[in-house]
């Protein structure tokens, strides 16, 4: 018998045609926050972006006029690299570490997020690192060790994702803070949303003093030694948190008194 001829390839319908150029799209927005973008030092050793210090020009009467805030303790953060870590409600959240600095800050967010249309452009210019929400991703964590081996800030919001529970406990932290900061020797610095933002009610946000976790450093690490350091961070917050009450509820009892 002769053989059969090769069947021709199907052609595709004008939705599957479609559905292939976003892919295509979505694939090459991919691969531009693939490698984080890095700032080199000026002459005064300063990392700057200058696309973010636009955003911030653009947005601070913005963010203060709907979500008023005041920032507390240790809000001027000096050159070179540390990790800002938080807790985290709404989008806004983000701006509190970049208010401390005018250098650059470099955020995780959802890789979902850094290849939609626009938002990609934007993650770009301001050096987005793209995660994995369950923070299983190694690359993650090698582009965030180029920023802070660079000498760059990072932020983080161990939380993963915003609080929308009731209540003052803070969502289950994720890992990752602690790795990244023995393993490049880096110091956080601890900032607590005290109250959850609402508009036109000022929201208080208290920066700590920079922890190092040295007597972490230079050790074999267990799974369990990392959790542990990821544990007294969480607590450091705590412990930010019901001091700053602590001493507004001493202020008001003085004013009764006088």
């Amino acid at each position: 018998m002769a053989e059969t001829e090769a069947e021709a390839p199907k052609k595709l319908t004008r939705k599957e045609k479609k559905a292939l150029r976003k892919e295509k799209i979505r694939q090459k927005r991919a691969e531009k926050v693939k490698k984080v973008r890095l700032f080199p030092a000026n002459k005064k050793g300063y990392h700057v972006m200058h696309f973010m210090n636009f955003l911030r020009i653009l947005f601070y009467p913005v963010h203060f006029l709907v979500y008023p805030f005041k920032l507390h303790g240790h809000k001027k953060v000096g050159k070179g690299a540390y990790i800002y870590m938080g807790n985290h409600y709404c989008i806004w959240d983000i701006f509190y570490p970049a208010h401390t600095t005018w250098e650059g800050v470099h955020y995780l967010a959802k890789q979902s997020v850094l290849e939609a249309p626009v938002l990609n452009w934007w993650a770009v210019e301001i050096g987005a690192i793209g995660a994995m929400r369950d923070g299983s991703d190694v690359r993650t964590v090698m582009e965030s060790i180029k920023v802070l081996r660079n000498g760059e800030k990072l932020s983080m919001f161990p939380e993963g994702t915003r609080n929308k529970t009731e209540g003052d406990d803070f969502l289950p932290f994720h890992g990752g803070v602690a790795l990244l900061a023995i393993k490049t020797k880096t110091p956080i610095i601890p900032f607590v949303i005290c109250n959850r933002p609402r508009v036109w009610h000022i929201t208080h946000v208290v920066f700590g003093e920079p922890m190092e976790l040295s007597e972490y450093y230079d050790r074999k690490l267990t799974s369990e030694d990392y959790a542990e350091a990821d544990e007294k961070l969480k607590n450091r917050l705590y412990e930010l948190r019901a001091e700053f009450r602590a001493s507004r509820e001493k202020k008001k009892k003085k004013k009764k008194k006088a």
